[in-house]
């Protein structure tokens, strides 16, 4: 624990200025990152006598080994600034609202010819209209089955799309009336995208004109006599008002706005949020966050609008922002919303009316959540603690292991061998640590030597980290020199390539700037997948770097038996345990990761075709290539000058494709597996046998590939 007055700034160095200040802690990582409108005044409140501090601001500023700021010209600036830092290092003292799920939104595609209904989640895209976000996604699929009728979109697949228009039959939708067919030209594409853009304006609220547009239509199909078409009328207005029913009239006077409340008490806030468009409550959705420091309401409002708008802009920022509290001061925050709104934003407290009662009605639900949130982690910090305190009990640790790393290695018959190692903090999963490696020191299947490969890579890399700021005492040598393994592939997250580049979750990451490194910080607890070999495999490893503060374990599956490093017998867990539990969540997780990782890889290797050996020519060239000539057959068959034609290719390039193509045997001809059907080849790919949708697998039976891979 450090003492603040160690690290605390001389008198007069402070400015006394707007700006956003960074604690760090003795690993040089961002812990909390904060804004002031006068530095020096801010920064003065958290040296006082630690007796007066809130007990979890005590926490940060003893955690913290130095502080640093950067002075900004306006208050806007500094907000600005801090909200770009917090998800950029995402500090553990920081208010981060805990959301569980990416709410789903009703999506519109009007970028594409042919704009698609679809149900998406995560970052919103360029050209895409969004509507909600909804509670539950079968809630947006029941409200599109309902307006598909009236307004006929398509809703398919890129793939079932184009697979329609080879065939010239529409699916299923189009038999029956609830889509237009674009696929096989029953509707033109403007028509289509008109017909897309009625659909969004309904969405939007402007539902008067439209239902009375259709009911003068009925009038007239009725006086015409033209009595099936008045009645297929009637149905669309039908199921267009119960569509309108499934989101209630709050605002008679059609308002854009969203309402957030707060519910809190001195150690957490909830925080709920409804978006109101056109007078109708269009989406829901809540956050549940640690109070760090005495904070007011006015300042979670704030950080609630960075969470809700800092990535959005125009439209998605609505004209009128109603809060419990404001934040002082407001003005820096109502120019940040205008600025990202790109007009004015009003951002007020409702004082009388409709929209005060429905301010109250989404407090009620704040306040629901929070009881809610804080039943649920009463019984969840329980069963964690209990489940550490076992675990330390067991493998006779002198503290509970706060954090745990597990390893596990992946291959099918020796081939494309890799290792996953995920991360558990305080029994909970840390997915942004997680790490995939690519076993490059041997050829064949040896998991013992595989895991002393992996255990020595990312703690060698741990050491080198360690070496560059500074924590070595005197006299203390890097082992190895701090050498990195040559051939080293290390990628993180569940979607990186294998491309020999290590990934993480935002900015490439420097030696000392707080971000959050690969492999800076040491478990307390090493678990592999395994039994006494692995166990032995990773001490060893251990042994040789010099690391001895790190415990070992392994769990085999067989029969749960938990292995110690030099050890003859297991340490058995009782099969109730809340600690054996967590072991096995732990070994799952890290099992799970490595084999989606091992079958991506198996899967890239599959699908490689002849282009991907071509010098020079990236995934953009090759996509243009391929839709220029429909496949590498025709490619293949191509000329030189009629290669060059294709945007992008010089004739040096078409040359050297054209090259590659001639010097590469064609693959054999597809077949359908189910028919024995030799089909065309149309995309150029080799042959594989899959048992599943775009994942390609190994011959035999699907019990004997299972037994195959690991």
């Amino acid at each position: 624990m450090a003492d603040p007055s160690s690290y605390r700034p001389r008198p007069g160095e402070i400015p006394d200025s707007p700006g956003v200040y960074r604690f760090r802690d003795e690993h040089r990582r961002v812990i909390y990152v904060g804004k002031a409108k006068s530095l020096r005044q801010r920064l003065a409140n958290y040296f006082q006598d630690l007796a007066h501090l809130h007990p979890r601001t005590r926490t940060m500023v003893t955690t913290a080994a130095s502080v640093e700021w950067t002075v900004v010209s306006t208050e806007v600036e500094a907000l600005q600034l801090e909200y770009s830092w917090i998800k950029e290092y995402d500090p553990r003292f920081n208010v981060k609202y805990r959301d569980d799920k990416s709410y789903p939104y009703l999506a519109v595609t009007m970028n594409e010819e042919f704009p698609r209904v679809q149900v998406m989640r995560g970052h919103k895209k360029k050209g895409v209209r969004y509507f909600g976000p909804y509670g539950h996604a079968w809630a947006i699929r029941d409200t599109v089955d309902l307006l598909l009728r009236v307004f006929p979109v398509r809703t398919c697949s890129a793939g079932v799309f184009k697979n329609a228009a080879r065939t010239g039959r529409p699916c299923l939708l189009g038999y029956i009336g609830k889509c237009s067919a674009p696929c096989v030209g029953r509707i033109t594409p403007e028509d289509h995208w008109d017909l897309a853009d009625e659909f969004c304006d309904f969405m939007a609220g402007r539902t008067g004109t439209y239902l009375r547009r259709l009911e003068r239509q009925m009038a007239e199909a009725a006086e015409d006599m033209e009595y099936e078409r008045a009645a297929r009328l009637r149905d669309d207005i039908g199921a267009l008002k119960k569509a309108m029913e499934k989101s209630a009239v709050v605002l008679a006077d059609a308002t854009d706005a969203d309402l957030i409340a707060v519910a809190e008490d001195e150690l957490e806030a909830a925080v709920q949020i409804f978006h109101v468009r056109g007078g109708r409550v269009r989406g829901q959705r809540g956050w549940v966050t640690d109070k760090v420091e005495e904070i007011t309401t006015g300042a979670l409002v704030e950080h609630a609008l960075q969470q809700l708008y800092g990535e959005e802009s125009g439209d998605a920022v609505p004209k009128e922002v109603l809060v419990p509290a404001l934040p002082d001061p407001v003005e820096p925050v109502q120019q940040w919303l205008t600025g990202r709104r790109g007009s004015g934003v009003s951002l007020r407290i409702p004082q009388r009316g409709d929209k005060k009662a429905l301010m109250e009605t989404v407090q009620r639900n704040a306040q629901q959540a929070l009881v809610l949130h804080k039943t649920k982690r009463a019984s969840d910090l329980r069963t964690r603690s209990r489940a550490l305190e076992e675990i330390a009990e067991a493998l006779d640790l002198d503290s509970a292991p706060l954090r745990i790393e597990c390893y596990d290695i992946s291959h099918l018959q020796g081939d494309d061998v890799v290792a996953s190692m995920v991360v558990f903090e305080d029994g909970l999963a840390r997915k942004s640590e997680y790490r995939r490696f690519q076993i490059k020191g041997f050829e064949g299947q040896d998991d013992v030597r595989s895991m002393h490969e992996v255990i020595t890579r990312r703690f060698r890399r741990y050491l080198a980290e360690k070496e560059k700021t500074g924590e070595w005492a005197d006299g203390e040598e890097l082992t190895d020199g701090g050498r990195h393994p040559g051939g080293e592939a290390v990628v993180a997250g569940p979607s990186a390539p294998d491309d020999g580049e290590a990934l993480t979750h935002g900015p490439a990451l420097k030696d000392d700037d707080g971000r959050p490194k690969r492999f800076a910080y040491p478990p307390q607890l090493v678990v592999v997948d395994g039994g006494q070999p692995q166990v032995a495999a990773a001490q060893r490893a251990l042994d040789e770097l010099g690391i001895d503060d790190i415990a070992v374990c392994g769990l085999a599956k067989r029969l749960e038996e938990v292995w110690l490093p030099r050890e003859d017998d297991p340490v058995v867990l009782p099969r109730t345990s809340e600690g054996l539990y967590l072991l096995q969540r732990v070994r799952d997780e890290a099992h799970r990761f490595a084999i989606t990782y091992q079958r991506a890889k198996r899967a890239k290797r599959f699908r490689a075709g002849p282009l991907d050996d071509v010098p020079g020519l990236g995934e953009t060239r090759k996509q243009a290539l391929i839709k220029h000539f429909g496949s590498v057959k025709r490619l293949r068959a191509a000329t030189i000058d009629q290669i060059c034609e294709v945007p992008g290719i010089g004739r040096k390039t078409a040359e050297t494709v054209a090259a590659a193509l001639a010097g590469a045997t064609p693959a054999g001809p597809a077949v359908n597996t189910a028919t024995g059907e030799i089909m065309d080849d149309e995309d150029g790919a080799p042959e594989t046998t899959t048992d599943a949708p775009g994942e390609p697998v190994s011959a035999g039976t699907p019990d004997e590939r299972r037994g195959q891979e690991r």
